[in-house]
């Protein structure tokens, strides 16, 4: 996972050589979008976004934002990145900047709105909107009033005295996520506080209004200037479009026909290579999404070991095999929904039922499409591969048998049970040990048995009084 990262800030750098050839006074403006749910996406594209911007040795960088907010935990790794940047950061809010959209907008050095704009309503909610136990507003209150102090405060003299003021008010950061505080000519107790842009200007939330990012730079007096955009690299669209809901299904599917077509044919082949590379293209983009943990892909390749021990090694279906299957149904279905180790409270029902149906319609159409190939192409009259298919069939008439003379021999014979057969266990015939079935019951160790059939090296016998 850590060599994929680094193609992908990689690309991200190579992408921005065009912008190196800007006139010698002008300024280079890097801009950063964020106009979606903030994600653990919206968290990677940041990165890349700075580390081009340093490398360009941009004057400025600045977040063209419209959100309604996003995970907490992503958005203080942004308004993080941006307090510890070298290169100013301004933020033209088109729109929103709700909740998480707020905490990153009040890391940044200048902030501008579009009129008609808002900034707050910082509560941190679930995704069907109910606030989050207090645990969880005490880290973002935090959180918030930290952010506004690391602005410093403005120096004012009045008359023969020195004040000191906040330059952004940590109280005011803070009423944005608690409903509780109250602030003089602000807001009242009972609600969450959001500014417009006239509000924010008044109490040094925003420091102008503006139309366009071009009327950003003109109030910053930057008349020369070089935009420079950041775009997803390849990898990055690739990424997006592997996590969609249906193509994680067809990629389920993939899993699902490689593996079965790998156990109908011997040895190993291309099938269990189709079925590995569709593994790693699920779980791989769902890693690096913040949905697919460790632990969950563990599950999932534990479930696979299970079910091939229950194949390969124990005979029949049983406690293995349950078990592999279950864990991978479960790794397959977590992967998809975006929990934090085994804490749930966040996730919306909604989710959990969108991946749960992916999974399930993925598992069962990969049995379909590897029942439905495996008559196709592997037919012996017109498939494909039909040179691969067996076409010859061997006649008990012709002389073929599928035992050996010596073992159909055996059958009318007596003997003695050497084990119990539960119903399966060992015989002794002719001083000679051999596996058996009983088929009617259990017989006991060291009771008369008569071998009763032979069928493809298998004995059957039943219990004897001679």
């Amino acid at each position: 996972m850590k060599h994929l990262k680094n193609i992908i800030l990689l690309v991200a750098f190579f992408s921005c050589f065009p912008a190196l050839g800007q006139k010698e006074n002008e300024k280079l403006v890097y801009v950063f979008n964020i106009n979606q749910e903030i994600t653990k996406a919206t968290w990677r594209q940041t990165q890349q976004a700075f580390q081009a911007a340093d490398t360009l040795d941009a004057d400025l960088f600045l977040i063209h934002m419209n959100t309604y907010g996003g995970t907490v935990l992503d958005a203080d790794s942004i308004r993080t990145k941006i307090l510890q940047s070298k290169i100013p950061v301004f933020v033209f809010i088109d729109n929103n900047a709700a909740s998480a959209g707020a905490l990153i907008s009040i890391a940044c050095d200048s902030i501008y709105m579009r009129p008609g704009g808002s900034i707050g309503a910082a509560t941190v909610v679930n995704q069907t909107g109910q606030a989050m136990p207090d645990k969880y507003q005490s880290y973002m209150r935090s959180t918030m009033r930290a952010t506004a102090e690391a602005h410093g405060k403005d120096t004012i003299i009045s008359g023969s005295d020195t004040i000191y003021q906040w330059r952004r008010d940590p109280k005011i950061a803070e009423a944005m996520v608690d409903a509780r505080v109250f602030i003089e000519g602000i807001i009242d107790t009972g609600k969450v506080l959001t500014f417009t842009p006239t509000e924010a200007m008044e109490n040094g939330y925003c420091e102008g209004t503006a139309e366009t990012v071009e009327d950003v730079l003109d109030q910053v007096g930057i008349k020369e200037y070089n935009i420079v955009k950041y775009e997803p690299s390849w990898i990055e669209r690739i990424i997006g479009w592997l996590v969609h809901p249906v193509i994680s299904g067809i990629l389920i599917m993939a899993i699902i026909g490689g593996i079965y077509f790998e156990m109908q044919s011997p040895g190993i082949g291309f099938p269990l290579g189709v079925a590995i590379l569709a593994a790693v293209a699920y779980f791989a983009p769902l890693y690096l999404e913040g949905l697919a943990a460790n632990w969950e892909i563990v599950v999932f390749i534990l479930g696979i070991i299970l079910v091939a021990v229950e194949i390969f090694v124990i005979p029949g279906f049983g406690v293995a095999g349950i078990f592999g299957v279950l864990f991978i149904f479960v790794g397959l279905v977590l992967s998809l929904i975006d929990n934090v180790n085994f804490e749930f409270e966040h996730v919306e029902l909604r989710g959990v039922g969108i991946a749960v149906t992916t999974v399930v319609l993925g598992i069962f159409g990969g049995f379909v499409l590897a029942l439905y190939l495996g008559n196709r192409i592997f037919s012996a009259n017109s498939g494909p591969f039909k040179n691969m298919a067996l076409k010859t069939v061997q006649n008990k008439s012709e002389g073929y048998l599928s035992v050996e003379n010596s073992f159909l021999a055996l059958k009318g014979k007596t003997g003695t049970s050497k084990t119990v057969l539960r119903p399966g266990g060992k015989v002794l015939v002719d001083n000679e040990v051999y596996d058996a079935i009983a088929e009617n019951g259990f017989i006991d160790r060291d009771e008369k048995i008569i071998i009763t059939k032979v069928e493809a090296t298998q004995l059957y016998v039943e219990k004897t009084e001679e």
